[in-house]
């Protein structure tokens, strides 16, 4: 099933100068992590994102933030890269691929061995107090609140003030920094792959219009289908972890090896 589709999706990534890669959800639920809006498995289903995961809501009931965070927190303290994961440092490591730009807080890029990652939505590396803005590696702190089943909430050693991840929430802005450096990959590129995202959350969903209005192609492959299939140059409804490494397999089989001086 989709040979051809996998094929041409090969050839266009042989032929780019700059190809860049978005991804979403889809693209670490291989990994174990749940996404945020399938039915019966999204993490909306049984909480309101407004009251857990809001800057307002944090600021006022933090306890309710790290409660729902718990489980989830578990499960991104354990996760590893999936072939999904794999196959996209394997693209960089050729030459093709230049960046990764992903909504996901998980790491699971790095991981994998990704070295050029603009996280649009944050991450979970480090966690600043919201009373006196000192940034903390949050590592150091996960052990005793998993332990506590999220009835912790994490406090700045300096000045007592919440601690909050640097994760984006909603009514947040993005990263402004990572952001802008995001914006300019997408005005550099000449083809984006799109991984694993639904693009209903903006402004990020915006991004693969930006990239075809400058004349970029582009190549989809998410389970479900999106607003834009039909504009893709290349779209596959399936797996990202199967399709992915499929890609890269037959970039391969093309790309000459690289001479050794």
């Amino acid at each position: 099933m989709y040979e051809a589709e996998i094929q041409q999706a090969a050839n266009m990534l042989l032929r780019s100068n700059h190809a860049v890669a978005l991804t979403g959800a889809g693209i670490s639920t291989p990994s174990g992590i749940p996404d945020f809006r399938s039915p019966d498995s999204g993490l909306w289903e049984k909480h309101d994102p407004m009251a857990v995961a809001s800057l307002i809501g944090f600021r006022h009931r933090p306890d309710l933030f790290y409660q729902w965070l718990a489980p989830l927190a578990k499960t991104l303290m354990t996760a590893q890269p999936n072939p999904a994961h794999y196959a996209l440092a394997k693209l960089e490591t050729l030459g093709i691929l230049k960046s990764v730009i992903t909504q996901n807080i998980d790491l699971l890029h790095l991981k994998a061995g990704s070295k050029t990652v603009y996280e649009v939505h944050g991450h979970v590396r480090e966690a600043t107090c919201i009373s006196c803005f000192t940034v903390y590696q949050a590592e150091p702190f996960m052990k005793e609140y998993l332990e506590s089943g999220g009835t912790k909430i994490l406090r700045c050693p300096s000045c007592g003030g919440v601690l909050k991840p640097n994760v984006i929430l909603f009514g947040e802005q993005l990263p402004l920094n990572i952001f802008n450096a995001a914006k300019r990959e997408i005005q550099q590129c000449d083809m984006m792959v799109v991984a694993g995202s639904s693009l209903e959350v903006y402004p990020v969903a915006d991004m693969p219009r930006q990239a075809r209005a400058a004349g970029a192609k582009l190549i989809l492959i998410n389970l479900s289908e999106t607003d834009y299939d039909r504009v893709a140059d290349v779209t596959i409804h399936g797996d990202v972890a199967d399709f992915l490494p499929r890609i890269v397999q037959a970039v391969e089989a093309q790309k000459p090896p690289l001479e050794v001086a």
